[in-house]
């Protein structure tokens, strides 16, 4: 009895699930869009004794944001699909809390240690997906956005004096 092949894709993956990783790939798009804004809004609006050190950490943090969005806005197209690119895009497919108005430092940090937790959480699971079919593109991206996160968090929660 002859069993019937998934049907794959230029790249040699299933096409099926191809889909639906590009598709959460999209999510993580729209979150990072949200992150990177967030960080922008503290990095424009940081008060206080901390300004300097703060406001220069959260240009790096946005700076490597906008690389990753760029990232995943490729692989996505690299998987055959279309990377979301509106603002109503981004905002129906949010995961992470909004920081309006945010200046205090304590405050800032903790916001990027919750958007770097809720980015992981969907990492996560493309990274298991990813797994499941071989795809070491979107595998190895995923890997090396949560080594460079969980560092991040680490950091971020030295500095805030928590424990992790």
């Amino acid at each position: 009895m002859k069993t019937k092949e998934k049907e794959t894709n230029v790249l040699g993956l299933p096409v099926k699930e191809a889909e639906v990783i590009a598709a959460e790939l999209n999510i993580l798009l729209a979150n990072f869009q949200v992150y990177y804004q967030n960080l922008r809004g503290i990095h424009w609006n940081i008060r206080g004794k901390r300004f300097f050190q703060l406001h220069v950490k959260f240009e790096e943090l946005y700076n490597d944001a906008q690389q990753k969005i760029d990232m995943v806005a490729e692989r996505v197209l690299t998987l055959g699909a279309t990377p979301l690119h509106t603002f109503e895009d981004y905002v129906a497919n949010n995961k992470l809390r909004v920081g309006k108005n945010i200046s205090k430092d304590t405050e800032s940090v903790n916001l990027i240690i919750d958007s770097l937790a809720d980015l992981l959480k969907i990492e996560r699971v493309i990274l298991e997906e990813s797994a499941n079919i071989n795809d070491e593109g979107t595998n190895s991206m995923m890997s090396d956005f949560i080594k460079e996160q969980e560092k991040t968090v680490w950091m971020m929660k030295a500095w805030a004096e928590e424990e992790i």
